[in-house]
């Protein structure tokens, strides 16, 4: 059977699982680590690298916005911060949060990264 015949489906369940799997591993805070230590400047200017996936460069940015500190922020914040739009920003955050890699808090409604997460850093 062709490699190509082959597809796996994962649930929303199993892809956090997965992540935070990862995450234990030490990969995910190095990662974090390393984001947290670039210029966000200058990675807006590679947004218009044709080279370069847009979206997954808006999307570390997100996730780089967050201080590894965990303190919270408001997603209008980042996005003035990172020069994107409130809606984009929050589309990014609720990617981040149901991949676990950010949490929401329900009554402020700002967002950060996960406890767990920081204290590795």
């Amino acid at each position: 059977m062709p490699a190509s015949d082959i597809s796996i489906t994962l649930s929303k369940t199993q892809i956090r699982q997965i992540v935070r799997e990862a995450a234990d591993e030490e990969g995910l805070p190095a990662l974090l680590g390393r984001l947290d230590r670039r210029d966000l400047a200058s990675s807006t200017e590679r947004i218009e690298d044709d080279r370069l996936s847009r979206s997954l460069l808006r999307g570390l940015m997100v996730l780089a916005a967050f201080p590894a500190d965990g303190s919270a922020r408001q997603i209008t914040d980042v996005a003035k911060q990172l020069g994107l739009g409130a809606s984009t920003t929050h589309r990014y955050a609720v990617t981040l949060v149901e991949l676990g890699l950010l949490e929401r808090d329900p009554v402020s409604r700002h967002y950060r990264l996960p406890t767990g997460l920081t204290e590795r850093m």
